[in-house]
C-alpha cells in the first residue's frame, strides 16, 4: 500500500465514529473506499439536490456545503458543514429523495459512496455497519445539544453561539445575515441588531457575506459558554 492510499484508508476511517472503537481491518478500509469514488465540486455547484434520486451518500474530506430546503419564497439554509461531515445517507438508507440540496460554497472534495455498493458491504462486514451508525449518532447528538444550546436564548445569545460554532480556523464565518435568519428563525432585522452590538463591542467585523471575530471571549461571554482564563 503506497502512502497516498495509505493516507485515503486512515482518513476514511476516522470519519466513520471513534477510532478506537471497534478498528476497522485493513481489508474493512479497502471494501469502504471500492465503494465509491472522489468527485470535485467547485464553489456553487451541488453534490446533490432536494428531490432527487438518493443513489449516493457523501463524506467531506476537505471544503464546506451549504445544506438548504427550497421554500415558495425562497431558500432556507438549514446548516453548513465541512470536513468529516457525511452528508444524504439518510434519503439513501430510507431510499427516499434527497430532503435537502448540498451545494459547495468553496471548492469541495467529497468521496461519493454508492447505494448499490455500499449497502451490500455493510451486510457482509458488520464492524463496518456498527462504525456508520457510532458516527451517524455522534452527528445526531451533536445537533441536539446544539438545539439544546439554542433554546429559551435571546436572538444575540444565538448568534454568538453560531458565530462560535461555525467560524472558521481563521475566525471567519461565511454566512449572510439572511442565512443566520434562517438557520435561527429570526428576522433580518433583530440579526442586525444583534450583528450591530456585537460590532459595537469590537467582538466581530462584518462583510459581504463573511462575519470575522475579533474577539472569542467576548463572544463566549454574551453566549453564556466559560471564558478562556
Amino acid at each position: 500500500m503506497d502512502t497516498a492510499e495509505y493516507q485515503h484508508f486512515a482518513w476514511l476511517a476516522r470519519s466513520f465514529g471513534r477510532t478506537d472503537y471497534l478498528p476497522l481491518a485493513p481489508g474493512d478500509l479497502e471494501a469502504l473506499a471500492a465503494a465509491g469514488s472522489y468527485v470535485d465540486k467547485y464553489p456553487g455547484t451541488h453534490l446533490f439536490k432536494e428531490g432527487g434520486e438518493s443513489t449516493g451518500a457523501f463524506v467531506v474530506e476537505r471544503g464546506e456545503v451549504e445544506l438548504y430546503r427550497t421554500r415558495t419564497v425562497g431558500r432556507r439554509v438549514v446548516g453548513r458543514v465541512r470536513s468529516g461531515a457525511v452528508i444524504g445517507d439518510i434519503a439513501m438508507f430510507q431510499g427516499h429523495p434527497y430532503i435537502s440540496s448540498a451545494k459547495a460554497i468553496t471548492a469541495v472534495r467529497a468521496f461519493r459512496l454508492e447505494r448499490n455498493r455500499l449497502l451490500p458491504l455493510l451486510i457482509e462486514r458488520p464492524i463496518i455497519a456498527i462504525r456508520w451508525l457510532v458516527a451517524g449518532l455522534s452527528q445526531l447528538e451533536a445537533t441536539q445539544q446544539r438545539v439544546i444550546r439554542l433554546m429559551h436564548r435571546t436572538v444575540r445569545e444565538q448568534v454568538a453561539e453560531v458565530l462560535l460554532d461555525e467560524a472558521d480556523p481563521f475566525g471567519e464565518v461565511h454566512l449572510s445575515q439572511s442565512s443566520l435568519a434562517d438557520l435561527l428563525g429570526a428576522s433580518r432585522q433583530s440579526i442586525n441588531e444583534a450583528l450591530a452590538a456585537m460590532r459595537h463591542s469590537g467582538s466581530i467585523e462584518t462583510g459581504y457575506r463573511v462575519v470575522r471575530v475579533l474577539d472569542a471571549d467576548k463572544l463566549r461571554f454574551v453566549a453564556g459558554r466559560s471564558v478562556d482564563p
